[in-house]
């Protein structure tokens, strides 16, 4: 394996790094590690690094990197001719220091960016879809904010730029500053948007993040964020975070303790703008015990941050005991138990959900299987129309799911995952049926399935949900990869692929080739073309 040096961030002038690597051999289940090899450690925690000793002094140059890009893109919609659009970009990457880095897009363009996995929803709530595009995901985790927000609470949410309602929004232009002093680590982050006619205005979004490490392992942050997507003014987020983390506890294990609180600003809002919780985690491999409380105010909605559900305090418990018995066949038990419950800011129930794991295994060979149980309910206040034409009327609900799990060890040629949740649901049934299938008959080869299906049958009226994927992948080599996806889900009647085809010609040259196409239900039973896109998009860069 060879990487460039300038990809590194380090101490400059100095001539030892701490370093680790893990190489997995999964038809043995095996991991092998250079340092930190204990079972309650993963390769992340850096304390437990080993050191690469007498390192020379490497020359960066003026540690400049500037990448062209020219776009070229052909689209077809139904009853409409073709349209090409030809485009450009430009990126620079500038080394300031060894461990400092600063770029620049201008006219960014995300044309490579593979197209998001379709899921259904049967919730109340907006599903979180993780970021793709590599102008975002370079540096990300500095913006990782606070123990235990998970999914629930995120201040920063880069989708927000660039996106709106699933429209693309042009970014003029953008800047990132990423790096560390000393034991301090920061990154910001600023864009242009253009305006969309009827959509959204121009506007300026940014975000900075500091994080101070104290002690062996914890640190103490702050974020911000100023901006609003719709155009708004004087709309800001402020928010502060501490982690106390030690692999030294009771001498050897794992032990995390965090704190976080923010505040955002819109005066669009009113109400309750704030949130906070606190997390106290035990995460071991025999144990991992773990208690989380979030409090978000029903005004809390940072515009570039992620909130699916405001105006609650939630409690979550989770209890696992994981023993490796000294079986012939039994690689690992995993007896788990979770309970979270949610309410409102007068304490009044609106949900809770219990699940627990009475049969969970893993195999010598590789193989899983899982029996749970999982009660739930909610108390609903409104109106919830969870299909179209079916609503859920409000009143207290209470019902029980039960899952069937069957994983097989992912060493075989052939392998997948098959799961059934079944059960009561609401005032009626809910069966939901999950399969996935990969095939590698040869290293550069990969072909997979993925299939859902959901059938719903409520006193309100029944329905069913079918989702549909396929993915195939050669991987030629290192630097040249050919992938398709295709998708459908019955909601929408629309069937897509999204065909990609990435030759990297030289270390700082790409050539991407990318083939959408779009059918979509318009009459009975008969689906018709709605509309393609032929994309070439090359890359090359200069390094000083």
């Amino acid at each position: 394996i060879a990487i460039p040096i300038y990809n590194f961030s380090f101490e400059n002038g100095s001539n030892e790094w701490g370093f680790n690597f893990e190489r997995k051999i999964q038809r043995l289940l095996e991991k092998d590690r250079w340092t930190g090899i204990k079972q309650d450690y993963n390769i992340g925690q850096v304390i437990h690094a080993g050191r690469l000793n007498n390192l020379p002094n490497f020359d960066l140059g003026i540690g400049l990197t500037t990448r062209v890009s020219a776009i070229g893109h052909i689209n077809k919609s139904l009853n409409k001719p073709p349209e090409f659009e030809g485009d450009f970009s430009l990126d620079l990457n500038e080394k300031i220091t060894s461990d400092i880095t600063a770029q620049l897009t201008i006219n960014t363009d995300f044309a490579e960016t593979e197209v998001d996995s379709r899921v259904s929803n049967l919730t109340r709530f907006p599903v979180y879809f993780p970021e793709k595009r590599t102008f975002f995901l370079e540096g990300a985790d500095i913006y990782d904010f606070g123990l235990g927000t998970s999914t629930s609470v995120v201040p920063f949410f880069s989708r927000r730029i660039g996106l709106y309602e699933g429209t693309e929004v042009p970014i003029l232009f953008g800047g990132k500053l990423n790096g560390k002093l000393g034991n301090t680590n920061f990154g910001t982050l600023v864009t242009r948007m253009d305006d969309v006619d009827s959509l959204v205005p121009n506007s300026t979004l940014g975000v900075i993040r500091v994080k101070q490490n104290i002690l062996d392992e914890s640190s103490v942050g702050m974020i911000a964020t100023y901006g609003d997507p719709n155009g708004d003014k004087n709309v800001w987020l402020a928010g502060v975070d501490f982690t106390y983390q030690t692999s030294k506890f009771n001498d050897d294990k794992n032990f995390l303790a965090g704190v976080w609180g923010i505040v955002n600003h819109n005066k669009n809002l009113q109400g309750d703008n704030s949130a906070f919780g606190l997390k106290i985690d035990y995460p071991n491999d025999l144990w991992d015990i773990s208690f989380v409380i979030r409090r978000i105010g029903d005004a809390f909605s940072p515009s570039l941050g992620f909130v699916p559900r405001k105006g609650i305090i939630s409690y979550s418990l989770g209890i696992d005991y994981m023993p490796r018995p000294n079986w012939n066949n039994i690689r690992q038990f995993f007896f788990e138990s979770s309970f979270s419950l949610v309410t409102d800011l007068n304490h009044n129930w609106e949900s809770y959900s219990i699940f627990s794991a009475p049969v969970h295994f893993l195999l010598e060979s590789g193989d899983r299987f899982e029996f749970n149980i999982a009660p739930e309910g909610e108390n609903l206040k409104e109106p919830f129309e969870i299909s179209d034409g079916i609503i859920i009327e409000p009143d207290k609900y209470n019902w029980v799911r039960y899952r069937l799990e069957l994983e097989t060890a992912s060493k075989r040629i052939v392998n997948g995952q098959a799961t059934w949740w079944f059960g009561s649901f609401y005032n009626g049934t809910l069966d939901q049926i999950e399969l996935e299938l990969t095939w590698r008959p040869l290293n550069i080869f990969v072909l997979q399935f993925e299939i859902e299906k959901n059938i719903v049958k409520l006193p309100q009226g029944n329905f069913n949900q079918d989702l549909f994927g396929g993915r195939l992948q050669f991987n030629f080599s290192s630097d040249f990869q050919l992938s398709s996806l295709i998708q459908y889900d019955s909601e929408s009647e629309a069937l897509g692929t999204n065909t990609r085809l990435r030759w990297t010609f030289d270390l700082l040259g790409d050539l991407f080739i990318v083939y959408n196409h779009n059918i979509n239900k318009i009459r009975q039973d008969i689906l018709q073309f709605d509309s393609n896109q032929f994309i070439i998009k090359l890359t090359y860069g200069f390094w000083k």
